[in-house]
């Protein structure tokens, strides 16, 4: 796994900032349904990743997507919450 954080942590920081600004900018959804639909989507795909379905270069690129996705939606929640912080005041 630490392979995997040092291979990937340039991912992992555009994913991280790109969600802030993405969930600055939207903000909160007005329906849940798409933002739960993500949250199963990340645990499917975490799910095969620790699995370990598929092999090889597919396999990696899996891991890579299950690392990356949670990062990007804790961002945009956190950039969503940040929005409304700051509208509300």
């Amino acid at each position: 796994m630490t392979l995997l954080l040092a291979g990937f942590w340039p991912g992992l920081a555009g994913a991280a900032a790109l969600g802030l600004v993405v969930g600055g900018l939207v903000g909160w959804p007005a329906r849940l349904t798409a933002s739960l639909g993500l949250c199963v989507i990340a645990g499917l795909v975490a799910a095969a990743a620790i699995a370990g379905f598929v092999p090889g270069v597919a396999g990696l690129w899996l891991d890579g997507a299950a690392l990356i996705l949670p990062v990007y939606c804790g961002a945009c929640a956190l950039g969503a919450l940040g929005r409304r912080l700051v509208i509300r005041t």
